[in-house]
């Protein structure tokens, strides 16, 4: 098992509250790392720019969500091993 040598990482605040990730838990898993993808996506913009470049033929006055918040769900969820 990889020895992480940093006890914890910490991220920007996220509605008002402190995120940390620690990693003296053992051998667990969990989704967060989606914290990272996350983080690097806005840095980035990797799904904002894909998003502005689809086609989107729904009508917007009828839509829920966004083409870029399905887009990312979909990205994400995909990233962390999820089919559907």
């Amino acid at each position: 098992m990889t020895k992480c040598t940093t006890p914890t990482a910490s991220f920007p605040r996220c509605k008002g509250r402190q995120v940390t990730a620690g990693f003296d838990g053992g051998e667990i898993t969990s989704d967060g790392g989606v914290l990272l993808l996350r983080q690097l996506d806005r840095e980035m913009g990797l799904t904002r720019t894909i998003a502005r470049r689809l086609d989107d033929a729904r009508a917007t006055r009828r839509c829920q969500h966004r083409a870029e918040t399905m887009l990312r769900q979909r990205v994400f969820g995909l990233a962390l091993g999820y089919e559907d």
